[in-house]
């Protein structure tokens, strides 16, 4: 995926209006890798959010490792904010994704004012669970 968190951010200034907005969240959702059917269980379930969403964590090796993250939900619109969780985290050393405020890219996107309160909440939890994985092997900072 070629996209980027500044790319999503230059066409969502060039859409109008929140339809339209959804549109492309739904069409950046169908762009997410396939997700293993085996890893739709239990373990890799994001809790507290409302539809079904899935992650699932690789670690690179070394002292800050890369971390890699497959997402899915089964919802059409959680779907494309899981592609934008991931653009915004996958494939960067645990340290940085620490360093990541989603919130604020949550907020510069408008998410937080048009996403209903349980979507709102269920991002948040995907996020929490992200910051958790790349809290557990990323070094100590001292």
């Amino acid at each position: 995926m070629s996209t980027t968190i500044d790319t999503i951010y230059d066409d969502f200034a060039f859409l109008d209006d929140w339809e339209e907005r959804y549109r492309y969240i739904i069409d950046l959702g169908n762009g997410l890798s396939p997700y293993p059917e085996t890893e739709r269980d239990e373990a890799h379930r994001v809790r507290g959010c409302v539809s079904q969403v899935w992650l699932h964590t690789e670690r690179g090796k070394g002292e800050d490792p890369i971390l890699t993250f497959k997402g899915d939900s089964d919802a059409h619109i959680v779907r494309g904010l899981v592609a934008i969780m991931m653009l915004l985290f996958s494939g960067k050393r645990a340290s940085e994704i620490l360093a990541i405020d989603a919130e604020d890219v949550m907020r510069k996107l408008g998410l937080d004012d048009h996403l209903t309160p349980q979507r709102a909440n269920g991002l948040r939890s995907m996020i929490q669970r992200i910051k958790s994985e790349a809290t557990a092997v990323a070094p100590a900072m001292g």
